[in-house]
């Protein structure tokens, strides 16, 4: 794993410094010096885009202990700091914010069930997202009849289809293979602090059978997602981008489920800058201004991501585990 995860960074590593050597690199840094108070923007809609995911996570942690408003956007940007930042795939983020809620007392069980199912409500929300964005798209007459265009097609037909899979998984019967087979697999590897996992089925069962708190969820992240729009858009006229929220809603979403497909390297560094270049060149957009437009939101995420780590490795150091008891909980 740790190999693969190497290879993949470097490869993505690759790629990118391939797009900004070929692209005017003086050009791009003319463009990110002279961003302004657009960055500031930037930084502001995205520190509510956390907040809002992290609201999209609170509807499902079935506990007593839920953190409150503040809690759940500082788990939700330990984790986007640790996605973005961090030499490990994507998914690791998840657990790390599953392991800062354990040891702030939360049920094990309640955890994992929550997590796997605010994943599921975020990749459905990102699904109509993307439908949204495609929509708008091909109402764009000058921006179709492309072969990006088509892959945008097949790539949200293949997502829905993923996430589809995915939810139904979990309410027939995928975590009764992961309450039984995880603490057997953890345990052969020395972890013992995962613990028994029993219940877990039927938390996340039960928690399918609250319609309310998915739907509470799901809008939730669909905030987060249109927030995510007026970031872009920012971010566009950071690096002198003339355009309106029309392209924005589609580069944005596009962009986004391109990042999602690159979960596997880091940060999916190279995949979203080669990403940006071809959506951007829908629009007629330059490659060197999309390139610019990416590395706006790479700086974004240094500035926000290096104290958000910081953060996490503060509260590990510094915060006692509850006790295991505590952490055990009862499944309802």
């Amino acid at each position: 794993m740790i190999l693969t995860t190497a290879v993949s960074l470097l490869v993505g590593l690759a790629i990118a410094a391939a797009l900004i050597a070929t692209n005017d690199p003086a050009a791009i840094l003319r463009l990110l010096l002279d961003t302004g108070w657009w960055m500031a923007a930037v930084l502001v809609l995205n520190v509510a885009q956390i907040f809002a995911s992290g609201l999209g996570w609170g509807p499902l942690i079935e506990d007593p202990r839920r953190p409150g408003v503040l809690g759940l956007a500082w788990l939700r940007w330990i984790r986007v700091s640790a996605n973005a930042l961090l030499p490990i795939v994507q998914a690791m983020g998840e657990l790390i914010r599953a392991q800062l809620l354990v040891r702030h007392g939360v049920a094990k069980v309640r955890v994992i069930a929550s997590l796997a199912i605010d994943l599921g409500t975020e990749m459905a929300s990102q699904i109509v997202f993307s439908l949204l964005g495609l929509a708008v798209l091909l109402m764009i007459p000058h921006a179709t009849g492309s072969s990006t265009t088509l892959w945008a097609v097949v790539g949200t037909a293949l997502g829905a289809g993923t996430t589809g899979v995915f939810i139904a998984a979990q309410r027939w019967g995928l975590f009764r293979v992961v309450e039984t087979m995880l603490p057997k697999l953890a345990a052969r590897a020395g972890w013992t602090s995962l613990g028994e996992l029993s219940g877990l089925h039927d938390t996340v069962v039960g928690l399918y059978g609250q319609p309310g708190r998915l739907w509470r969820s799901g809008l939730w992240h669909f905030a987060s997602w249109l927030i995510g729009v007026l970031e872009t858009w920012a971010a566009m006229q950071a690096v002198g981008i003339e355009a309106g929220l029309a392209e924005a809603l589609v580069i944005e979403s596009l962009g986004q489920a391109v990042r999602s497909a690159g979960f596997f390297i880091p940060g999916a560094i190279g995949v979203q800058e080669g990403g940006y270049v071809l959506i951007c060149g829908l629009f007629g957009i330059p490659p060197d201004r999309a390139i610019a437009l990416v590395l706006v939101r790479r700086i974004r995420d240094i500035i926000l991501g290096l104290p958000g780590v910081i953060s996490w490795r503060w509260s590990v150091a510094t915060t006692p585990a509850a006790p295991a008891e505590a952490r055990a909980g009862s499944h309802p």
